[in-house]
């Protein structure tokens, strides 16, 4: 029982991370659409779509195979014909009118493919449609409205969604956004003990705000690097000079300087105080420059410019069941981490006592 309570809590962020691991990295993705060429369309035409699926199975669903060109939430043009060339590509034929009721040159319209095997899959602005006239009330005649209706609900099981800029970088979510939150817990955790420091004045609170933010600065900067190896597949540049990633930099760099500041000064006592001051300064700046700044402007990332964060299809409940286990199990590491480098400094400060 006493070891329980001394080391359960560090067994089971092991058991956590051992579960997000695993299942982050084994559970397949929903088919997804890659591709369609061509991209540019003209009116009055028939047109070949080449379309490229990922983990799909449109053999085996041939019989029943639907394709659309969907223009807005009422109207839909559906395929003439489809014919399967693989498990993964097939070319759908699709009679495009001569006028769209939309009065614009070009129109962007998504794909929506499905079958009984594979469901629904979508491939936004998969295709770009030109007309030479501009005549939306001829168009609106003209239109073939052909709804998008009985999608099939698609193989069952757990599988994690298909984004069609993340494809299989999907799961850095459990690397990357999981480290940033063990990261602000333990920042927290870190000002707990500066700020009982400030009250108590007990070196005990000293050492192990410092330990504490020594594995949050370490989990933040695993942070930047997975993040910026996810940029490299997503944005095709590993630094982008994105709003967040330019804000969380900077609140690093102001942890990074509380070590500084600890190591300018020799005597215990002004060194704890000193960097427990820090280090509520340092709190309080990395809130607006990680949370407040980044929604305030346009950003690649999620949660910024007004994009949701954390919902949809950017997680959906399969990935939250893995998600959350995943931040406890990073944090619950953390933490003893953070006990295992309060003990060296112990050590350090009886021996240098002596």
């Amino acid at each position: 029982m006493k070891w329980i309570q001394q080391h359960g809590w560090k067994a089971l962020g092991v058991l956590l991370l051992l579960y997000a691991f695993t299942a982050g990295l084994l559970v397949p993705l929903k088919p997804g659409i890659l591709t369609a060429s061509p991209q540019l369309l003209r009116a009055g035409s028939e047109v070949t779509l080449r379309i490229r699926g990922y983990n799909s199975f449109y053999q085996e669903g041939q019989a029943g195979l639907r394709a659309w060109l969907k223009l807005d939430k009422e109207r839909a043009l559906a395929a003439s014909s489809i014919q399967a060339v693989s498990e993964t590509e097939l070319d759908a034929v699709f009679q495009i009118p001569a006028v769209l009721p939309i009065a614009a040159k070009t129109t962007p319209m998504t794909l929506i493919l499905d079958n009984v095997v594979d469901g629904p899959s979508v491939l936004p602005d998969a295709v770009s449609v030109t007309q030479e006239a501009v005549d939306s009330l001829a168009g609106a005649a003209a239109w073939l409205n052909s709804p998008v209706q009985k999608l099939h609900p698609g193989p069952t099981g757990i599988r994690f969604p298909f984004r069609n800029i993340l494809y299989e970088t999907i799961r850095n979510t459990y690397f990357h956004v999981a480290l940033w939150f063990a990261m602000l817990l333990l920042f927290i955790g870190s000002v707990r003990h500066s700020a009982r420091y400030l009250r108590r004045q007990d070196a005990e609170d000293d050492r192990r705000a410092a330990a504490y933010t020594r594995v949050g600065v370490m989990f933040g900067i695993l942070g930047l690097v997975t993040g910026a190896i996810w940029a490299k597949n997503t944005w095709n540049a590993y630094w982008s000079w994105d709003v967040k990633q330019n804000m969380t930099a900077i609140a690093l760099f102001i942890y990074i300087a509380y070590f500084i500041l600890r190591a300018a000064f020799e005597d215990a006592e002004r060194k704890a105080r000193l960097s427990a001051v820090y280090n509520v300064f340092a709190f309080v700046a990395l809130i607006p420059l990680i949370f407040v700044i980044p929604r305030l402007t346009d950003s690649l990332h999620p949660g910024a410019g007004g994009n949701p964060a954390l919902g949809g299809e950017d997680l959906d409940n399969t990935m939250r069941m893995i998600f959350y286990p995943a931040i406890i199990g990073w944090t619950l590491l953390g933490a003893w981490m953070a006990q295992l480098n309060y003990r060296i400094d112990r050590l350090a400060d009886l021996h240098d006592d002596v």
